[in-house]
């Protein structure tokens, strides 16, 4: 009798803890079914108060949780987790993983250097910022948040050519033909568009510096992005970029009406994400070079001192 009740006992005091082990696993599962959810269908999240586009925003870095949550069911030691862990890594993969491929582009001889960058207003030494892209080679550089263009004297040995509008400002080694400045919707001129004659024939290029975006209200900046779009729309150009801070991550919905007009450098002759915001830790990409009528060559990121943005080059060819 007394074995009976030994084993009437044991057995719950044995099923107890592979309950809670089950109970665990499950926890893990659920947040990785929601994490494939959230990867796979950010896009159809509403964008109320901005909260799409932070999402969308942010998309490439939720990856992040998928090596924490493979780590929790390892420790649980639970298979059926470990299992459900694999469903967002696949989803990643197929979402993001082709930005580390070997870019589709980028083959053969370069024509014309490009390098935009956000020199941060109040940079105390904007020269020494852009230094490292003009040895670097590049022909164009675009500028952002340009407080006052005489201080970037320096450039003008290698870029005799210039125009400025406001804060956003093209120096060339070529002749600008003609430059005004372009209406994003700001209430004052933050864009320039420029005719630059080069060795290969005449290339438009608008420098832009669009609306901020700002945790709960990102309705200015949306509006920048369309006013732009009906810029690029309504340029007859066959040969055309787009260079500046836009305010907008390549992943984010806002962006696609200038995506479905121009292509994204980077993402053709690119590899990796290309942050470029916050230069200490980047976890976005604002900076962009946009074309048409182009072919790219090469497209990086560099890190530039004394600013809060790192800087976005291209090269192309006709």
């Amino acid at each position: 009798m007394r074995t009976v009740t030994s084993v009437m006992i044991d057995e719950p005091a044995a099923a107890a803890p592979a309950r809670a082990a089950d109970r665990r696993g499950l926890l893990v599962v659920l947040l990785a079914v929601l994490l494939a959810a959230v990867l796979a269908g950010h896009r159809a999240v509403p964008n109320v108060h901005g909260f799409g586009s932070l999402l969308d925003s942010v998309a490439p870095l939720l990856g992040l949780a998928v090596p924490a949550l493979a780590l929790a069911a390892l420790l649980r030691r639970s298979r059926r987790a470990l299992l459900a862990v694999a469903l967002p890594a696949v989803v990643w993969a197929l979402a993001h993983g082709g930005a580390w491929l070997p870019p589709s582009a980028g083959s053969g001889p370069t024509g014309i250097r490009v390098a935009s960058q956000n020199l941060r207003a109040g940079n105390p030494d904007p020269a020494a910022t852009v230094a490292p892209l003009a040895r670097s080679g590049a022909d164009l550089l675009a500028l952002q948040e340009v407080d006052d263009g005489d201080r970037l004297a320096a450039l003008r040995e290698r870029y005799p050519h210039r125009a400025e509008v406001s804060t956003v400002a093209l120096w060339s080694r070529y002749p600008i033909a003609d430059a005004t400045g372009v209406d994003t919707g700001l209430g004052w001129t933050r864009g320039l568009r420029a005719v630059v004659a080069t060795p290969d024939g005449e290339l438009v290029v608008y420098v832009v510096h669009l609306g901020s975006a700002r945790a709960g209200d990102t309705a200015t900046r949306d509006e920048t992005v369309r006013a732009l779009a009906r810029a690029v729309r309504a340029e007859r150009a066959p040969r055309l970029l787009v260079l500046g801070d836009l305010n907008t991550a390549s992943t984010d919905r806002v962006f696609r009406p200038l995506t479905r007009l121009l292509d994204d450098a980077h993402a053709q002759a690119g590899q990796g994400f290309g942050f470029t915001w916050p230069a200490a830790v980047p976890m976005t990409r604002p900076d962009h070079v946009l074309y048409r009528g182009l072919t790219p060559t090469a497209a990086g990121v560099a890190r530039t001192p004394g600013t809060d943005h790192r800087a976005v080059t291209a090269g192309f060819r006709w």
